[in-house]
C-alpha cells in the first residue's frame, strides 16, 4: 500500500506538471479531448479509488468514490451547486459516472484543491468509506491536494451531455511521462531510472490487481451461471405444478358443480352431508388458490430476478471486456517500459565508456600541464641565470666605459686630428704630383734627372702614413665596433700564417672571406683556433666575444686594476 501510495502521488506530480506546461503552451480553454486533461482525471481517479471499502450488494462488490465526494457539501456549501448538477445529469446511470462528472465541474469552477483540502481534513468522516492505510488517509493526499492548487490557472470548459462517462475505461498512459521523463537532462539520468523503475513495479503491482479481480469475476460469473441453471430448473419445476394445481382446480371445479346438482335432486339427509363435502372442497379450493397466489409470486420473484442476473451478466462481461483492454493496454506499456528500461542502459553504459575515455584525457592533460609547468620553471630559471649574467654584463660594460671612457674619447680626437692631417697631406701631395707632371711635359729632358727627389717625396709620404696608422690601430683596439659592422664579412686578403704562433699551414693562403670566429673581436687581427680560445664581455657587446690570448692577457690586468 505504502508503495501504491507514493507510485500514484509521483503519477499525480507528473500529470499536473504536464498539463500546466502544456496548457501555459497551448494559451487557449482546454476541452474534454485534450489528451494531458484525460489523463489527470484518470490519475485522480485512481487516487480516490486507492483503499477504499467495498460495499456488499446483491451484484457483489462495489467500489465507488462518489460517496466520498457527496460528503464535500456538507463541508463545503459552495460545492452543493455542482452535486445537484451532477445528480441532474440525465445520461448518468452509475456512481463512478457521478464521480467523473463532479470531479469536471469542480475543475471547472476552479475549486478542485479547495473541496479535496476540505475532505481531507475530515478523516473521522473518511474512515467510513476508506481504509486506514489508504492514499486520502495518510499524508500523500494532502500533498496532492497542495499541488492541485496550480490548476488554478487552467480554463477548462466541458460539455458533459453527449459524453459517455459511465462506460470509459481508466488506464493510465504512461507513455507520455516517459517521453518527457527521456527528454530532460543528462545529469538526470538515475533518478529517471528509478523512477521509471518506481513506474513499471507499480505497472506490475496493478497488473497483478487486476488479473485478481479478473478471475474473481471469472468465479462470480461461474457462480452465477450455476445459480442461473438452477433457478432456470425451478422455474420448469414450479412450472409443472402450477399445471397440476390447475388441472386439480378444474376437477375440483366439475366436482363441486356435480355435487350441486345432485343435491339440487336429492333428499336434505344428502343435502346435510353433501354440505359438509362441499365445506370441505371450499376450504380446499382456497388452500390451493392460496398456494398458486403464492407460487405466482415466488415466480415473478424468480423471473425479476433472472432478468437481473442477466443484467448483472451483462454488465459483468461489459467489465470483463473493458479489464481485458485495460490489460492489453498495460501489457503493451510494460513492453515499452522494458524497451525503455534497455535504451537507457545502453545510453548508461555509452556514457560510462565516454566518462572513462575522458577522464582518462584528463589524465594526459594534467601530465601534459605537469610537464609544461616543470619546462616553464626550467625556463623561468635560465631567463633568471640570464637576467642574471645581462646585469653583470651591464655592470661591467659601465664600470669598463667609466675606466677608459676618458682615454677612448682623447684617441678618438686624436684620431681625428690625424686623419685630417693625412687628408690635407694626401691633398698637397695629389697638389704636388700634378705641378711636377706639368713640369715634365713642358721640360722633357729633367725627368731623368728629378725622378729621384720624386721617390723620395714618396718614401716621406709612405713613412708619414705608416706613423699615421699606428695611432689608428691603437684606437681601433680600445675603440668599440658596432654589431652590425663585426657581422659583416670582409672580402680581403687573409694572410697564410697566424698573427702570433706564425705556423705555416694555420690558415688558408687563398683570399677567402673572413672567418669571425678565428677574427680577435678586441684588436681584430686573425688568428687561429688555438691562439683564440678565450672570450670576454667587451664595451662593444654584453655578451662575450673571442679575443685572442695577448689581448685577453691585456683585459684581464685592466679588469683587475680597475676600482671595482
Amino acid at each position: 500500500m505504502a508503495n501504491e501510495r507514493m507510485n500514484l502521488m509521483n503519477m499525480a506530480k507528473l500529470s499536473i506538471k504536464g498539463l500546466i506546461e502544456s496548457a501555459l503552451n497551448l494559451g487557449r480553454t482546454l476541452d474534454s479531448d485534450y489528451a494531458p486533461l484525460q489523463q489527470f482525471f484518470v490519475v485522480m481517479e485512481h487516487c480516490l479509488k486507492h483503499g477504499l471499502k467495498a460495499k456488499k450488494t446483491f451484484l457483489g462488490q462495489n467500489k465507488s468514490f462518489w460517496g466520498p465526494l457527496e460528503l464535500v457539501e456538507k463541508l463545503v456549501p459552495e460545492a452543493a451547486e455542482i452535486t445537484a448538477s451532477v445528480k441532474d445529469l440525465p445520461g448518468l446511470k452509475t456512481p463512478v459516472g457521478r464521480g467523473r462528472a463532479w470531479l469536471r465541474l469542480a475543475l471547472m469552477q476552479k475549486k478542485l484543491s479547495e473541496y479535496m483540502k476540505a475532505l481531507i481534513n475530515k478523516k473521522e468522516l473518511l474512515s467510513e468509506f476508506y481504509e486506514p492505510n489508504a492514499l486520502m488517509m495518510e499524508e500523500e493526499g494532502a500533498i496532492i491536494a497542495g499541488l492541485l492548487v496550480g490548476l488554478n490557472v487552467i480554463d477548462a470548459n466541458f460539455c458533459m451531455k453527449g459524453e459517455d462517462l459511465d462506460s470509459q475505461v481508466g488506464v493510465i498512459d504512461f507513455s507520455m511521462y516517459l517521453k518527457d521523463g527521456n527528454s530532460s537532462k543528462g545529469s538526470e539520468g538515475d533518478g529517471q531510472i528509478t523512477a521509471i523503475l518506481d513506474q513499471k513495479n507499480y505497472v506490475e503491482e496493478l497488473n497483478r490487481h487486476l488479473n485478481a479481480t479478473v478471475n474473481n469475476l471469472q468465479a462470480k460469473v461461474d457462480a452465477l451461471e450455476k445459480s442461473n441453471t438452477k433457478l432456470t430448473e425451478e422455474l420448469a419445476v414450479a412450472n409443472n405444478r402450477i399445471i397440476t394445481l390447475q388441472e386439480e382446480m378444474e376437477r375440483v371445479k366439475e366436482e363441486s358443480s356435480y355435487i350441486l346438482e345432485s343435491n339440487r335432486k336429492g333428499p336434505k339427509q344428502d343435502r346435510t352431508s353433501e354440505g359438509q363435502a362441499l365445506s370441505e372442497a371450499r376450504k380446499h379450493l382456497k388452500e390451493e388458490t392460496q398456494l398458486r397466489l403464492d407460487v405466482e409470486k415466488e415466480l415473478e420473484i424468480q423471473i425479476s430476478m433472472r432478468q437481473e442476473m442477466e443484467l448483472a451478466m451483462k454488465m459483468l462481461e461489459k467489465d470483463v471486456c473493458e479489464k481485458q483492454d485495460a490489460l492489453v493496454s498495460l501489457r503493451q506499456q510494460l513492453d515499452d517500459l522494458r524497451a525503455l528500461k534497455h535504451e537507457l542502459a545502453f545510453k548508461l553504459q555509452s556514457s560510462d565508456l565516454g566518462v572513462k575515455q575522458k577522464s582518462e584525457l584528463n589524465s594526459r592533460l594534467e601530465e601534459k600541464t605537469n610537464q609544461m609547468a616543470a619546462t616553464i620553471k626550467q625556463l623561468e630559471q635560465r631567463l633568471r641565470q640570464a637576467e642574471r649574467g645581462r646585469q653583470s654584463a651591464e655592470l661591467d660594460n659601465r664600470l669598463f666605459k667609466q675606466d677608459f671612457g676618458d682615454k677612448i674619447n682623447s684617441l678618438q680626437l686624436e684620431v681625428e686630428e690625424l686623419t685630417r692631417q693625412r687628408n690635407q697631406l694626401e691633398l698637397e701631395l695629389k697638389q704636388e704630383r700634378e705641378r711636377r707632371l706639368q713640369s715634365n711635359r713642358s721640360i722633357p729632358g729633367r725627368g731623368s734627372q728629378k725622378s729621384e727627389p720624386k721617390t723620395d717625396g714618396k718614401h716621406k709620404i709612405q713613412e708619414e702614413n705608416v706613423k699615421l696608422k699606428k695611432p689608428l690601430e691603437e684606437s681601433h683596439r680600445l675603440q668599440s665596433h658596432p654589431v652590425d659592422e663585426q657581422d659583416q664579412p670582409l672580402l680581403s686578403e687573409q694572410p697564410q700564417m697566424c698573427q702570433l704562433c706564425q705556423e705555416d699551414g694555420s690558415l688558408p693562403k687563398v683570399p677567402v672571406v673572413r672567418n669571425e670566429q678565428n677574427v680577435c673581436k678586441n684588436c681584430r687581427g686573425i688568428f687561429c683556433d688555438a691562439c683564440s680560445t678565450n672570450e670576454l664581455p667587451l664595451p662593444s657587446s654584453i655578451k662575450p666575444e673571442r679575443v685572442c690570448n695577448p689581448c685577453h692577457e691585456h683585459l684581464m690586468k685592466q679588469y683587475s686594476t680597475s676600482p671595482s
